[in-house]
């Protein structure tokens, strides 16, 4: 693993934490709450992705350094919240930056593992969302990846551009770059010009 890839995946994980810490908004809800919030958003994605690869130990069990991001995320949140909730655009950037990262990892570590390049992308895209699937249900909130907005296949589209990137021969590290940057402007003009998919009941 580069060094430039496994910064990025502890990057993606202390965002994941940030954003589903965040999402705890109830004044019930305790430190311990929103911590285990941004616990399972960071580590859900990628954790359901290695068990369907068959990878172990999971890497969040077999590298400290990733429950240590998510730890660092989450105190953020709590020392900013009243800072950073007062803006829906900080929530949506956090997620955005994390389904950015986790895409493109998650396409490297199913590559790394033998699959085919196809599944590969599906692996990528599963590890950006599922995470914030399973925050969203836990929150009582319908799921981002079911609303009328370009998220799973902001995703996918940039799996299938680093696969293709890949297969041309450019440099891995400014694949990487490219490719994460690219989910992240597809998602952020998406959002600011209310773009969606048809739907699929017309």
């Amino acid at each position: 693993m580069t060094t430039l890839q496994y910064v990025l995946e502890l990057l993606g994980t202390f965002f994941f934490a940030i954003s589903g810490a965040l999402a705890i908004q109830d004044e019930h809800h305790d430190l311990f709450g929103a911590g285990f919030m941004g616990f399972v958003t960071a580590i859900g994605g990628g954790t359901l992705r290695d068990i369907m690869l068959g990878s172990y130990p999971l890497v969040w069990i077999g590298d400290i350094n990733f429950l240590y991001a998510i730890f660092v995320g989450v105190v953020i949140a709590y020392l900013f919240f009243k800072y950073l909730i007062k803006l829906r655009r900080t929530f949506v950037f956090f997620d955005t930056l994390g389904i950015s990262f986790f895409t493109i990892l998650g396409v490297e570590k199913a590559l790394s593992l033998g699959v085919r390049p196809e599944i590969a992308a599906i692996m990528g895209m599963f590890s950006a969302v599922m995470g914030g699937v399973i925050r969203d249900v836990l929150t009582n909130e319908t799921p981002v990846l079911f609303k009328r907005e370009v998220y799973a296949t902001a995703c996918l589209v940039g799996a299938i551009v680093y696969l293709l990137l890949y297969n041309v021969g450019l440099d891995r590290n400014i694949n990487l770059v490219l490719s994460i940057s690219l989910i992240f402007v597809i998602r952020i003009v998406a959002i600011k010009y209310k773009l969606s998919l048809p739907t699929f009941r017309r």
